[in-house]
This record gives structure tokens, sequence and C-alpha cells, in this order.
């Protein structure tokens, strides 16, 4: 995932930003994140990054 793509998503509750923690990166400057959590700046629920793949599903459609 592409920090940059924080811009464009939100949390899909309450529509709100999403914060980014970042616990595996690729390297190089701008390397992309391949593990890491998106959590609402809102409602505090969290959505995890997982090679490379932010699920944004709500929680109870999440496996």
């Amino acid at each position: 995932m592409k920090e940059s793509l924080l811009d464009i998503v939100c949390c899909p509750l309450d529509k709100h930003d999403l914060e980014l923690e970042v616990t595996e990166r690729e390297e190089g400057e701008e390397g992309e994140i391949i593990a890491g959590t998106l959590t609402c700046t809102d409602c505090g629920e969290t959505y995890p990054i997982e090679d490379g793949i932010p699920n944004l599903l709500p929680p109870d459609m999440r496996e």
C-alpha cells in the first residue's frame, strides 16, 4: 500500500480520517507499506494492512 492512499481513504463506518501505524515497509525511501494498521481518528475502529492490502471491510464482515 502506498502511504499516499491515506489522502483518499476514510473509515467505512463514519467517514472520518484514518491514522496509519506501520509494522513492515519495503526497503527504500518511499517503500510501500507491507503490514500495519489503519485506525479511525473518531470511532477508534482498526483495519489491518496485510501483504500490502488494507482491509477496509466493516468488522462484522471480516473473516
